[in-house]
């Protein structure tokens, strides 16, 4: 495939449509990022070379082309108990804490947002299995969403490579929980039964949404304009239940968005909660 530098006029396209599409904010600094991100779609819709491509969705103007080349943009990295610190956390004081509040109702909501592939949501189930068995007679309703159809399919089949096994992933977790399936290994099907994956986008409007109990929104803000990280964190705040945490990756903070969150340090992590 020819390889051949985004002009800025394509450039400003692909960072107008991402930022009307999804509110995301990509650096135009990064075009060669970009460039790398849109070559494989290119080639898999018959251009030769990415500005071909670009030129080609904003003549046609498809709206199934549109989509993918803003999927195509979102950041897709995540891996089986990643920055192992708010699982320590969920374990030893939030999901203990909410046991004893929710035990009257036995109920637990628990909120993957921008999930990816699906390993944050199956480590947080491995995790609910293996050090709360009393949860097994509760309602649990673990919930994935994230913009992007493909990642959402790929979640909810719950295959993945044994590079991406390899992450973050202790092997007595992997034989337990995990099916070898030729050259990948398969969430085995009652922990998949577990999981419910959707689309949500953030600056769209939200489908309704349960009660959360805990919310995992790691290294998602970050790619918002101050404007948009308020606005996601008032939604967010909207669907939490009382005594509810809000996790958020270790370069992010409410400090400054929205001053109804409290920053609580423990085990090494930090969450936030509604004060």
């Amino acid at each position: 495939m020819t390889t051949a530098a985004i002009t800025p006029d394509a450039l400003s396209y692909v960072c107008g449509i991402v930022r009307d599409r999804s509110a995301i904010e990509l650096e135009a600094s990064k075009s060669y990022l970009i460039e790398a991100r849109l070559m494989p779609l290119a080639k898999l819709n018959g251009y030769t070379t990415t500005n071909d491509f670009i030129q080609g969705v904003r003549v046609s103007r498809q709206p199934e082309l549109e989509r993918r080349l803003v999927e195509a943009m979102t950041t897709n990295e995540t891996s089986f108990y990643r920055d192992i610190h708010p699982f320590t956390a969920l374990r030893t004081k939030i999901l203990p804490e909410l046991c004893q509040l929710r035990a009257s109702k036995r109920m637990l909501n628990i909120w993957s947002a921008a999930c990816s592939t699906g390993q944050e949501l199956y480590s947080i189930a491995m995790l609910i299995r293996e050090h709360f068995p009393q949860l097994a007679t509760w309602n649990v309703h673990l919930q994935g969403t994230d913009i992007s159809e493909e990642v959402l399919g790929r979640a909810r089949a719950g295959k993945f490579s044994q590079i991406e096994m390899n992450r973050g992933l202790p092997a007595p977790l992997m034989l337990k929980y995990f099916e070898r399936d030729g050259m990948t290994w398969q969430v085995r099907p009652d922990l998949r039964a577990c999981t419910k994956f959707t689309k949500l986008n953030f600056v769209e409007p939200w489908p309704t949404m349960p009660s959360m109990d805990v919310v995992f929104l790691r290294n998602v803000l970050i790619y918002f304009s101050p404007d948009t990280k308020r606005e996601i964190l008032r939604k967010v705040r909207q669907v939490m239940a009382p005594n509810a945490v809000l996790f958020l990756g270790a370069a992010e903070t409410t400090m400054g968005l929205d001053a109804a969150f409290e920053r609580i340090e423990a085990d090494h992590s930090v969450f936030y909660r509604v004060k």
